[in-house]
């Protein structure tokens, strides 16, 4: 029988108060199971992969800390039949024995943003890393693509952008009849662009004003071709208040997801120190070292740390969910080495996970 996505669901005060309890947990071994389903994914591929983590598990030597693994699979998968689809936000589950009361405790539900990536892991500890920018309310920065017939809205809200509302409408392109006839078209046809434009001015005032009222959104930025930008402010549908949170016009070739992040890209100057921004622009330092073949450039966990070691790293990039993550970090601090997390959201992401594992970028050869 499926369960109601609804019951599943918390909210942020929720999410909060258990994630100080998460935090608190510890065991003397990896059993402590950590399960991220983001929208989309199928519940039976994720059976499948618990199945054959479950025949994994028989391999591991200590009687205890297999029983405790199992245990917990076991668990999960019990919860996972509940569910016929995973709900839209996605689903997390937390399993494991309670050190201290040696008794098993699961948590399940569906955050109150979209899970963000695919996570499996058991260990010592519960990865708790991607819910703690849904309960930090962060600042965001609002993004409005735009151009003749078509719009979209979204937000960068850490280190991902989420598309928020589009709006399209027909506007004629221009004719050659000549005369009076054509001059009568053209006014038709620019009292149409105008309109459009004002009301993608009302749809992104309506998208956008709760995140201003609630003092999270520092700024504004819009982009599209060529004189469109400027074509959507003239026309006043944008509220007045949005429009002094304007940090710039950007040209952006295309409206759809590709140009929310080359809109990003370019406002670098604007919004550097943002994590989305950090991370796309250290992979494109990174992967210009690299097309030129400069030395600057080093990638594999062995070369990687390496060259950590010997203090040549000035910039050390790895993805978000790198079962070394903190670990990593914490020995970058002590060399004085930026680490830039690369998000999944980020295009080039899974690429560079698959491709290069962790890279860094040298302050010298």
């Amino acid at each position: 029988m499926s369960a109601k996505a609804s019951q599943w669901e918390i909210s942020r005060k929720e999410l909060k108060e258990l994630l100080k309890q998460l935090e608190q947990w510890s065991a003397p071994a990896t059993t402590l199971l950590s399960l991220y389903i983001p929208p989309g994914r199928p519940i039976g591929d994720v059976m499948e992969l618990l199945r054959k983590e479950l025949s994994v598990a028989d391999n591991v030597k200590l009687k205890k800390t297999r029983e405790a693994v199992k245990t917990a699979l076991v668990a999960a998968m019990d919860r996972l039949k509940k569910f016929d689809k995973v709900p839209p936000n996605g689903l997390v589950i937390f399993c494991g024995i309670n050190p201290k009361t040696e008794k098993l405790e699961c948590f399940t539900f569906s955050p109150p943003d979209k899970v963000p990536v695919f996570f499996y892991r058991t260990d010592k500890h519960f990865h708790t890393e991607f819910l703690k920018e849904m309960v930090e309310e962060p600042e965001v920065y609002g993004l409005i693509l735009v151009e003749r017939g078509k719009m979209m809205v979204g937000l960068l809200r850490g280190s991902r952008i989420e598309i928020l509302r589009e709006a399209t409408g027909f506007i004629p392109s221009k004719h050659h009849r000549g005369g009076q006839s054509q001059r009568r078209f053209d006014r038709l046809i620019e009292q149409a662009a105008e309109a459009f434009y004002k009301h993608a001015g009302e749809v992104a005032s309506q998208a956008l004003l709760p995140y201003l009222e609630q003092g999270r959104l520092k700024g504004v930025l819009v982009g599209g071709p060529a004189f469109s930008k400027q074509d959507f402010l003239d026309a006043g549908g944008l509220d007045y208040r949005l429009k002094q949170k304007i940090l710039g016009l950007y040209d952006v070739a295309d409206v759809d997801e590709h140009g929310f992040h080359e809109l990003v890209q370019r406002a670098y100057d604007e919004i550097q120190g943002q994590k989305y921004a950090e991370a796309t622009k250290a992979l494109e330092e990174f992967k210009r070292h690299l097309a030129k073949d400069t030395g600057y450039e080093v990638y594999g966990y062995d070369e990687v740390m390496e060259a950590l070691r010997m203090g040549m790293l000035k910039t050390l990039l790895i993805p978000e969910d790198h079962p070394e993550l903190e670990k990593i970090k914490e020995e970058a601090e002590m060399y004085g080495t930026k680490v830039v997390v690369i998000p999944e959201g980020v295009p080039e992401a899974e690429w560079f996970k698959k491709t290069f594992g962790i890279a860094g970028i040298k302050r010298f050869k």
